[in-house]
């Protein structure tokens, strides 16, 4: 095969709009998947988080072969948290399938990924997926299609895009507006590829620079750096030289001893790669993201990366409640260890130190992103109490602003009021008001980031999990004062014990519970929300005293509604500036950041002083 018979494409789209599915097919069609392996859904999502979640977090790689081609193939994440691996992924290839449903038309995400992708003035080959729904509207998703394409001000050689229609599920694709034959394949859309994406730029002749755009590990290997080669020829045996972030340093120069390229969905050996091929290389432990491979006689490095900064932060701290001790991580060594290596792989992430070294502050995009992270850290067995997040203010002409979000609402009818009343103490205020013809609306709002923190969880309660939001930063807007969180307050233990029915039926009539019968509790702990926005203090632990005399029969059976199981998620939303949310391998709680009453007390008499 010759070294220019090949093409690298990523995948962008807005989530759910199929792209990890389209993915499936290719590999599928091309023969990756042998006659005898059984085909898993969603194959490119690996991860247990993305396969429970239904979205792509990480971007992943595969290769196809298509005609005597070999097509990389990049699946990039939709939600605008993970914009950090979408903007790594493009530095990796020559164009991109744009997928849009064909009934949704191009959403937020679609925006934000587009407009990276023409940053790079990188082709796109236009995908209407799901072009068999009852709902979908072909012809007039195309022309939102085009719509934004102008919007984002593309040139003319972009906006004469080729259109293909598929059915992902199925494996079927048509050039233009359509709805494919039962007996077509991908082929149409492989070919149109090859045509429209073009073939690497680079020297393969040139003293070698290469990027490194993201790191994996191997148990044989030791850390894996993965990215592109931009020119020259990398070859497994010669030396190399790695050009770190801080020029001041002289570049690591060392014998290439193991290079790999992707082939289907693994990796294997191979003895070169050349410009504009993706590459795989072990033996330099102490690369980052971001780093480049070089000529060892005269090492060049490329510019670093850049991606959008982090807008949200909270804390991250040792365990200190007395069920502390179930997890296999406990220490801060080990968490900021832990941290360390989030940060060497995800470059979106930011960790910085505060006034306690038992607690690191880690920064993110959103909530969604910091969740993933807390939720892979507690299934590897650490344990950890982290704070409510806070936005991250930024100084703009001498007066503080903060982050702003566009949330698109997708929900029946007859919520829409709800939406719009939701929104509007919290500063949100509607700018795009879209009904369908399937019975549902897709409102555009925009709000300060603090005041969309918990807004996904109530509006999934209003509408009774039928809506769908999705968020992305919009940008910087002054800082907009005091915003309601939550309407009552917190239910806390006064003391260490195990709850018992009798206490939760008195306390059920004053407010939420958070917890049922027969649970361990302990002073300071959060066991529910009041009705009222007053904190209470309360025992949970009492029992009904014993007699030998009835005076009803509702004494004999005690009735408990179902308590509120909080998620990582909603425990993170629902915390109060002077809470924590305790996360451990077996269970999530919430608790105050001074246990003890006492101590709660001095703390807010010192508050009073301060101010």
């Amino acid at each position: 095969m010759s070294a220019s018979s090949f093409r690298n494409v990523a995948l962008v789209a807005h989530v759910d709009h199929g792209k990890t599915t389209l993915v499936d097919a290719m590999l599928s069609s091309t023969g990756v998947f042998a006659s005898h392996e059984a085909k898993v859904d969603r194959v490119m999502d690996s991860d247990d988080q993305e396969r429970e979640r239904g979205i792509t977090i990480l971007a992943k790689a595969a290769s196809v072969e298509w005609k005597g081609t070999r097509i990389n193939l990049v699946d990039t994440p939709g939600h605008a948290d993970f914009g950090g691996e979408v903007e790594r992924a493009l530095t990796m290839v020559d164009g991109v399938l744009l997928l849009v449903d064909a009934a949704e038309g191009p959403m937020p995400q679609t925006r934000y990924v587009l407009s990276k992708a023409l940053a790079q003035h990188l082709p796109a080959v236009v995908v209407i997926n799901k072009v068999d729904r009852p709902d979908s509207r072909i012809a007039e998703v195309v022309d939102e299609i085009y719509e934004l394409f102008f919007d984002l001000e593309a040139s003319e050689a972009h906006i004469e895009f080729p259109i293909i229609s598929t059915i992902a599920r199925e494996g079927r694709a048509m050039v233009g507006m359509g709805v494919p034959d039962e007996s077509a394949d991908l082929s149409a859309l492989l070919d149109m590829i090859v045509k429209t994406v073009p073939e690497h730029s680079g020297d393969a002749e040139a003293p070698l620079q290469a990027l490194v755009t993201n790191l994996d590990a191997s148990d044989y290997l030791g850390r894996l750096a993965i990215g592109r080669v931009i020119q020259g020829t990398m070859r497994s045996g010669e030396q190399v030289a790695l050009c770190h972030a801080n020029p001041e340093e002289a570049p690591l120069k060392r014998r290439l001893t193991s290079l790999l390229g992707f082939t289907g969905l693994g990796r294997t050996e191979v003895s070169e790669r050349t410009a504009g091929d993706l590459f795989v290389l072990a033996g330099f432990p102490e690369v980052e993201i971001g780093d480049t491979i070089a000529d060892p006689a005269n090492p060049q490095p490329l510019p670093r990366l850049k991606v959008d900064e982090p807008v949200l932060r909270m804390t991250f701290g040792v365990n200190t409640s007395p069920l502390a001790g179930q997890g296999k991580f406990l220490t801060s060594r080990q968490i900021k260890d832990r941290l360390d290596k989030e940060v060497l792989g995800n470059v979106s992430i930011r960790i910085g130190a505060t006034a306690s070294p038992e607690v690191i502050e880690v920064a993110g995009r959103g909530e969604l992103q910091l969740a993933v992270l807390i939720e892979s850290m507690r299934r590897e067995g650490f344990e950890l109490q982290v704070s409510r997040p806070e936005v991250i203010i930024r100084e703009i002409d001498g007066t503080p602003h903060e982050p702003l979000e566009r949330a698109v609402v997708d929900i029946p009818d007859e919520y829409v009021g709800t939406v719009t009343q939701a929104a509007a103490p919290r500063k949100g205020k509607v700018t795009d008001l879209r009904p369908g013809d399937t019975g549902r609306t897709v409102v555009t709002l925009e709000a300060p980031a603090r005041g969309l923190l918990g807004f996904r969880s109530l509006l999934m309660t209003a509408t009774r999990g039928t809506a769908l939001i999705h968020q992305q930063h919009a940008g910087w807007m002054p800082w907009a004062g005091e915003l309601p969180h939550r309407i009552g307050g917190a239910m806390s233990s006064d003391r260490s014990g195990t709850s018992t029915g009798f206490a939760l039926d008195n306390l059920q009539k004053r407010g939420e519970l958070f917890i049922g019968p027969g649970e361990d509790v302990y002073e300071g702990m959060i066991i529910g929300e009041a009705s009222r926005p007053e904190e209470m203090t309360v025992n949970v632990t009492k029992g009904k005293q014993l007699t030998n005399i009835r005076t009803h029969a509702s004494d004999d059976a005690i009735k408990l509604k179902p308590h509120k199981i909080h998620s990582l998620e909603t425990a993170i939303e629902w915390i109060a500036d002077d809470e924590l949310v305790e996360v451990t391998p077996s269970a999530i709680r919430v608790r105050k950041r001074f246990l003890s009453e006492s101590d709660r007390k001095r703390e807010r008499t010192k508050a009073k002083t301060r101010e």
